[in-house]
C-alpha cells in the first residue's frame, strides 16, 4: 500500500531541542532521545468513512513529533497502518450495500487527500491489515504454542495473565478495563474466557464476512491489535521510540498490542513512550463516527476553506487537550493565516531569530503549539506596527512556519 507524497522540509539555522513529551504510561513527563533515526508507529484509521477533525488532530500532533526531530537532525522511521478489514468497516459496506474492499479503497485514496492537503509528512511504510495477514498468522500461531494464547470456538484469544506488564500502559484498574473494553471492540461477557479482557487475536471464519488462509489457526481473519504488533515489529522491533494515537486507543489497542508484544519476544517494552492526543467534540459530545456528529476535512475543503486554515484551527489547542470545534475557531485560524501571510509578504522586516528559537522552545515543551503560534504572532504583529530592515527576516518567518508547524505561507 502506498502512503501520500512528501512535501520538502525546510531545513532551518542551528539545531532544535529534544522533545519533552507526556507519557501515558509514567503519567509523567519524558525527554525523546532517540539515536540517529528515531522510530515512531502511529496506529491509522479504520476506513469506513472519510477524515474528520478528530483524526486530522491525531495525525498533527505526531507530525508535529517528526518535525521537531527532523529540526534536531534525525532522520525519522515513521510507520502507519490502515486497519481495512475490520467489524466496523464490514457493517458500513454492507448497511450502504457496498463492497468492502472498494468502500475500503475509496476512503483510504480520500485520506491520503486529506493527509496531503494538510502537509502531513508521510509514514515511510503505510501497511494495511490484508498485505500483513501473512506475517500475522505465524505470531498467533507462536502465541497459541507457547500458551499465551488459547482456542475457543474455533476463535483465538490472547491470554492477557501471560503479561506481567499488562495494565502499565494505561494504568487503569480491572473494573474500568472492562467497561472499556465493552465499549471500544471487545468482548467481556463472552462465556468460555479464561479472562473478561482477553482480546482476540483471530477470528475463525463467519458466513457471508472475508477470511484468509490461516494455517494452523484455520480459515478467518486477524484481530485489530495483533495487526499493529506485526507491523511494528517487522519494520520498527521492540523499543522503538513512541507509539502514538488518539487518547482512545490507550485502552484497549495500545494496551493489549504491548501485551501480545511482550509475550511474543519476552522483551519490555514494546515501546518505550506512549503518547496520546485528545479528543475533538462537536456539539458537547466526542467527534465520532458511531455518534455521527463529525466535520469532514474534505468537505471543509470543498467549502473552500485553506488547508493551512484548518491545519492553523488544530494548531491552536494543545495535542493533550479535549477541545471544542466551532466556527469560530477556524474563523480565527483564516485570520491568523491572513496576518501571518501578510507578514512574510514583504521585502524586510524584524529580525526572526528570536522567533524560531520561541517556537523550537514551545515545540520541545510537551509540543506546546498555542505558544509557538503566540510567538509567531508576536513577530507577525511587530512586522504590521513597526517594520523592520532585516532581508531575510520574512523568508526565515516562512520556513520556521513551513518546517516546525507544517504551514505553507
Amino acid at each position: 500500500m502506498h502512503a501520500w507524497p512528501a512535501t520538502e522540509v525546510p531545513v532551518l539555522p542551528g539545531q532544535g531541542r529534544d522533545l519533552d513529551i507526556h507519557d501515558t504510561a509514567t503519567g509523567g513527563r519524558v525527554t525523546l532521545t532517540p539515536g540517529p533515526v528515531a522510530r515512531i508507529y502511529v496506529c491509522g484509521i479504520t476506513p469506513y468513512d472519510a477524515t474528520h477533525l478528530g483524526h486530522a488532530a491525531t495525525y498533527n500532533a505526531f507530525d508535529l513529533v517528526q518535525r521537531v526531530w527532523l529540526d534536531t537532525k534525525r532522520q525519522v522511521h515513521y510507520i502507519q497502518n490502515v486497519t481495512d478489514v475490520d467489524d466496523p468497516l464490514l457493517e458500513r459496506a454492507v448497511a450502504t450495500n457496498m463492497d468492502w474492499t472498494a468502500l475500503a479503497e475509496r476512503e483510504t485514496a480520500l485520506f491520503r487527500e486529506d493527509m496531503t492537503a494538510l502537509r502531513m509528512l508521510p509514514p515511510k511504510h503505510y501497511i494495511g491489515a490484508v498485505e500483513s495477514i501473512p506475517t500475522i498468522v505465524p505470531l498467533v500461531e507462536r502465541l497459541r504454542d507457547m500458551g499465551a494464547a488459547y482456542e475457543l470456538e474455533g476463535d483465538i484469544y490472547f491470554s492477557v495473565e501471560s503479561d506481567a506488564h499488562f495494565g502499565e500502559v494505561s494504568g487503569y484498574d480491572a473494573e474500568t478495563m472492562r467497561l472499556l473494553s465493552a465499549e471500544r471492540g471487545g468482548d467481556p461477557e463472552r462465556p468460555g474466557k479464561k479472562n473478561p479482557l482477553d482480546p482476540m487475536l483471530w477470528t475463525a471464519a463467519r458466513e457471508g464476512e472475508p477470511h484468509w488462509d490461516g494455517g494452523t489457526l484455520g480459515p478467518g481473519r486477524p484481530g485489530w491489535h495483533i495487526e499493529c504488533v506485526a507491523i511494528a515489529l517487522e519494520h520498527l522491533g521492540m523499543g522503538f521510540d513512541v507509539q502514538g494515537g488518539g487518547s482512545d486507543l490507550a485502552f484497549p489497542h495500545h494496551e493489549m498490542g504491548a501485551s501480545h508484544a511482550q509475550a511474543l519476544t519476552g522483551e519490555f517494552p514494546f515501546a518505550r513512550t506512549y503518547v496520546h492526543a485528545g479528543m475533538v467534540g462537536l456539539d458537547g459530545e466526542k467527534m465520532s463516527k458511531s455518534k455521527g456528529n463529525l466535520v469532514f476535512v474534505s468537505q471543509l475543503r470543498k467549502d473552500g476553506v485553506d488547508p493551512a486554515a484548518i491545519r492553523l484551527a488544530l494548531l491552536a489547542h494543545h495535542y493533550r487537550a479535549d477541545w471544542e470545534y466551532t466556527e469560530a475557531v477556524l474563523d480565527e485560524a483564516k485570520a491568523r493565516l491572513a496576518r501571518w501571510r501578510s507578514a512574510v509578504s514583504r521585502p524586510d522586516g524584524p529580525p526572526a531569530e528570536s522567533m524560531l528559537e520561541s517556537v523550537r522552545v514551545a515545540l520541545a515543551d510537551d509540543l506546546d503549539t498555542p505558544a509557538a503560534l503566540a510567538a509567531v504572532d508576536a513577530w507577525a504583529e511587530e512586522q504590521a506596527t513597526r517594520g523592520g530592515t532585516d532581508e531575510g527576516a520574512p523568508g526565515l518567518a516562512s520556513r520556521t512556519v513551513d518546517a516546525l508547524l507544517g504551514v505553507a505561507l
